[in-house]
């Protein structure tokens, strides 16, 4: 059987031509991790995503490290990688997570350029999340937002549970909207609409990307992140492909809710994703066997096969090739 190492390209009509896909690997996945990866291995994990044509890849979080040990050595790592946004050949941005007023002070010392705050779209989960209700978190993050923009730092707003919450069920397409509506009107550039667990249909995307357009939320403004929990990533992406969204969040290798973890959500593997863009004929600027050698790296470090179905196949298909060449020699 011969496996591919690319897809055959048969485009689609009404799809955009290039899409961007905001790399959450190295935070949203390895911040999932039981044990702490050194920082040196973050570091260079970020360089080989850079290296393999990822522009956009949040970096780290500066939220307190009692809350995400993980991600403990922002202050450290950051200076590592921080060369990646100035080098002309590569021109990456490197996002990083802030909670507060606090954080965004550590991020802006250590001179990052784009941040991003953490809402919820329902009580239930701000509050576990924050411990606050939806209206206060938001008041926390106002001022972060305005300081940030005083000082020409771009601010994506994430916003979870905006498909369906563990605590609440079926979230109503309205309440998501109000919280769009809020993070937009304090200067968020960018909104990331989060399937936290994963429970998004592609109905229930366009539903809520239309009722968005119809409350001035531009889709220009709009991103999305899937989770891959019932299987329905890819087609939640391909809806909102189809309505005009240009920016996609996925995680190098499936990280982040890994199917190996009880807790598992599934991120919407990067190596996916590009293989589905590249059947479509969409550009992203990724370089898939770099990706897929990136991620099989990590995956060794982490000491378990990667999640990721492209991921698994490309690297079966290199040990086929590498097994008939050694057979072909011994012979």
């Amino acid at each position: 059987m011969t496996i591919p190492g690319l897809p055959m390209t048969v485009p689609a009509a009404n799809l955009p031509a290039r899409v961007r896909i905001h790399e959450v690997g190295a935070r949203d996945g390895l911040q999932n991790e039981k044990t702490t990866v050194p920082t040196p291995v973050k570091a260079e994990f970020v360089r080989r995503l850079a290296s393999a044509g990822l522009t956009t890849i949040e970096a780290t979080s500066f939220v307190h490290p009692k809350w995400v040990p993980q991600l403990a050595d922002a202050e450290q790592l950051f200076p590592l990688v921080r060369d990646l946004s100035e080098l002309s050949d590569l021109g990456v941005a490197l996002p990083v997570l802030v909670p507060n007023e606090r954080g965004l002070d550590r991020a802006l010392a250590l001179g990052a350029r784009q941040v991003a705050v953490f809402a919820s779209a329902t009580e239930s989960f701000a509050k576990a999340n924050l411990n606050r209700t939806v209206d206060e978190a938001l008041a926390m993050f106002e001022p972060v937002v305005s300081r940030a923009r005083a000082e020409n730092v771009s601010v994506r707003g994430y916003l979870s549970m905006c498909f369906g919450d563990p605590w609440e069920g079926p979230v109503p397409v309205g309440q998501v909207v109000r919280v769009c509506r809020a993070l937009l009107d304090m200067g968020c550039d960018e909104l990331s609409l989060g399937d936290t667990i994963g429970v998004a249909t592609p109905g229930h995307v366009r539903r809520l990307l239309t009722e968005l357009n119809e409350t001035d939320v531009p889709t220009s403004t709009l991103a999305v992140h899937f989770h891959d929990t019932y299987g329905q990533a890819l087609a939640n992406t391909y809806a909102a492909l189809e309505h005009g969204v240009t920016t996609v969040d996925a995680s190098a290798g499936g990280l982040g809710g890994c199917p190996f973890a009880r807790s598992a959500t599934g991120n919407l593997a990067t190596e996916d994703l590009v293989w589905m863009l590249q059947g479509l004929g969409i550009e992203t600027g990724v370089d898939l066997t770099g990706l897929v050698a990136t991620s099989t790296w990590m995956a060794d470090r982490l000491g378990r096969p990667s999640p990721s179905r492209t991921v698994r196949a490309l690297s079966h298909k290199d040990s086929q090739g590498s097994q008939a060449s050694q057979d072909s020699q011994e012979q």
